[in-house]
């Protein structure tokens, strides 16, 4: 019982920790995934959706945490139900998006790994079996090497967490595993392999006049690209960064755009104010949010590949070719 019980204990931490840090590393992803779920198509929750950063955050950390408790033994009885709770919580969710069809990836595993709807349900009825040993086994489980290592140890990794919290937040995700990572190439993701659709399959761009760029901007030798999704929730103050930043970029040979799926008069407003020297072109809200987890974010581009991505705070350690 004892090997039974410390296998499902090495099991489930793992599971939760592997979890919580693929998302720790992209809380933004998260928070859009909620977004998602709030939606008025999915669970119709609507009012939570400005809370969204917020709640993912502290869904991430209380993953991460209970993962690392049950792992040292700290605190076995409230870590389970806590667990239990969570994974119940979990279990509905995947089956209501399984069920309904609502949700194609739930983001349990982030960006890191994809799976199904129903593939998630039915890993979070293993988990809740495991879980359900572990409750029936708890005096079995002890605290690694001392009650004092473990408390201290659980601080320690409560404190290391909050700060890398903070720092993607700041900056950018610490680990990108979406397909416009630095040294992906953008025309190679494009691309159809069997019937499953491509890793980048809404990447298209079009100009003021309607025109689709797309073909022309990933066949630029140097390019820089602003992402800025939404420029009326754009940091205002971002776009002296990336003036500075764009002006010296075009005195290097960069042809620079701004992508955005805000309205051409939201675009010049910002122009006019800051003096922009680029144009706008039309993307796809999602896409944007996919490509860079800024607003406004910085992406230069060799023939369709990420050389560089910089939150509009670090614009002055952008690096030209």
């Amino acid at each position: 019982m004892k090997i039974l019980i410390f296998i499902c204990r090495i099991i489930v931490s793992f599971t939760f920790i592997f979890s919580g840090f693929v998302k720790l590393v992209d809380p933004l992803g998260s928070s859009y995934k909620f977004q998602e779920y709030f939606s008025a198509d999915v669970l119709n929750l609507e009012f939570l959706i400005p809370y969204a950063l917020p709640f993912s955050i502290l869904l991430i950390l209380a993953e991460l945490m209970l993962g690392v408790m049950l792992l040292l033994g700290y605190l076995p009885k409230f870590t389970l139900w806590s667990l239990l709770v969570m994974i119940l919580i979990f279990l509905f969710l995947t089956w209501y998006s399984a069920f309904y069809d609502k949700v194609l990836d739930c983001g349990c595993f982030g960006d890191a790994v994809k799976l199904s709807p129903w593939e998630t349900f039915y890993k979070n009825v293993v988990l809740l079996v495991f879980i359900l040993m572990l409750l029936f086994g708890t005096k079995y489980i002890r605290p690694l090497l001392s009650i004092s290592f473990a408390k201290w140890t659980t601080f320690l990794f409560f404190g290391v967490f909050l700060y890398i919290t903070y720092h993607v937040l700041v900056h950018l995700p610490i680990i990108d595993f979406r397909p416009y990572a630095i040294g992906k190439n953008i025309p190679e993701g494009m691309k159809q392999t069997g019937s499953e659709l491509p890793p980048i399959h809404d990447f298209y761009l079009e100009n003021m006049e309607g025109n689709n760029v797309t073909d022309e901007v990933l066949a630029t030798d140097k390019a820089m690209l602003i992402v800025a999704y939404n420029i009326d929730k754009s940091d205002r103050q971002g776009f002296a960064n990336i003036k500075e930043v764009t002006d010296t970029a075009s005195k290097n040979g960069y042809k620079v755009y701004l992508m955005t799926a805000s309205l051409e008069e939201d675009f010049l407003d910002i122009k006019d104010e800051f003096d922009l020297n680029f144009d706008m072109l039309f993307c796809d809200e999602t896409t944007l949010k996919t490509i860079i987890r800024a607003n406004p974010g910085i992406v230069t581009l060799q023939k369709g590949t990420v050389t560089g991505k910089w939150n509009w705070i670090d614009a002055k350690k952008v690096i030209f070719n």
